[in-house]
């Protein structure tokens, strides 16, 4: 096993994790603050990729194809809340029923403009696109078209966007309603809009991740978000779990999030280069995520085992 090799794959992984790393944030928004478990992100991430593709292989720029995909998967967020809160569906059917619309509604997104109708993929070469905001290409060079410098700076931008406005008293409103929602209706606050701008906000950030990572890896794929909630999730608790201690800040919750997502990728890209087999990636990813799952668990059980009588044992 050759550790150049190893090294030459990990700024690819930081990267990777970093674009992750947004999706991650959106989840954390739902599953953490709105207290809700949303499985729409499997398919708001392929929109975001599909509606970037598309648009860019029509001529419009990247950076305006990348806020259009952000705007479809507030799109996204918004059918899931009103089959959640309009229709009385619990959130995760509702987050299934969105995601399963979505596949079709993806594939139909990617024949736009040809006599297919539908499209499993949208190829975007670098040689024909030189516009796009990140590049797999690019990954080794330690020039300013590495993606990782323009991902850091979205990376920090959006954490500070996320901080100043679940600051605001709106944002707050947001975050009471996860906490206690009875609470949060004795103080006027409305708990079902609550619920559908926090999915909006989620499965946008989602989508432009999306987007962001149809750019990198160079095409579109109609399967490209399978699995993004476990991503998410692993990101999630990985980040909780190693600085959970440490960040007790919002906006530092909101970069652990960010970095769990950067350790998943390494972690993942370290396993691989011992020789797993890629079609134990899946298994791998599971195992990852209950065990990160399982540490708080582990932690308070083994504290209370130490505890005799209300007292700790010396």
């Amino acid at each position: 096993m050759n550790i150049t090799q190893l090294l030459n794959q990990l700024p690819g992984a930081a990267a990777q994790g970093l674009i992750w790393g947004i999706m991650a944030i959106g989840v954390y928004i739902t599953f953490r603050i709105l207290d809700t478990a949303d499985l729409t992100v499997d398919g708001s991430f392929a929109t975001g990729g599909a509606v970037a593709a598309i648009l860019i292989t029509s001529g419009v720029h990247p950076l305006l194809a990348t806020a259009i995909a952000f705007l479809a998967g507030l799109l996204a967020g918004l059918i899931t809340g009103v089959l959640h809160t309009g229709m009385g569906i619990p959130a995760i059917l509702a987050g299934i029923l969105t995601q399963l619309a979505l596949y079709s509604i993806n594939l139909r997104i990617q024949g736009l403009g040809t006599d297919l109708g539908s499209r499993a993929n949208v190829p975007l070469s670098i040689n024909k696109y030189k516009n796009m905001l990140v590049s797999l290409r690019n990954v080794g060079s330690f020039s300013i078209e590495n993606p990782i410098w323009l991902m850091l700076l979205i990376t920090v931008v959006l954490i500070g966007i996320m901080y100043w406005f679940f600051g605001t008293e709106y944002g707050c409103g947001l975050r009471a309603v996860g906490s206690n929602q009875q609470m949060a209706r004795a103080q006027g606050i409305s708990t079902g809009r609550g619920k559908i701008v926090g999915l909006m906000i989620s499965n946008g950030l989602v989508a432009f991740s999306g987007a962001l990572m149809a750019q990198y890896q160079g095409f579109s794929d109609v399967s490209m978000g399978r699995g993004a909630i476990v991503i998410g999730l692993a990101a999630v608790i990985i980040g909780e779990v190693i600085f959970g201690k440490l960040f007790r800040n919002f906006a530092l919750k909101l970069l652990a999030v960010s970095l769990g997502a950067i350790i998943y990728y390494l972690v993942i890209q370290v396993v691989l280069w011992l020789g797993l087999n890629t079609d134990d990636l899946k298994l791998l990813t599971a195992l990852v995520v209950a065990l990160f799952l399982a540490m708080p668990y582990w932690k308070s059980h083994m504290a209370a085992r130490r505890m005799k009588g209300g007292k700790p044992v010396v």
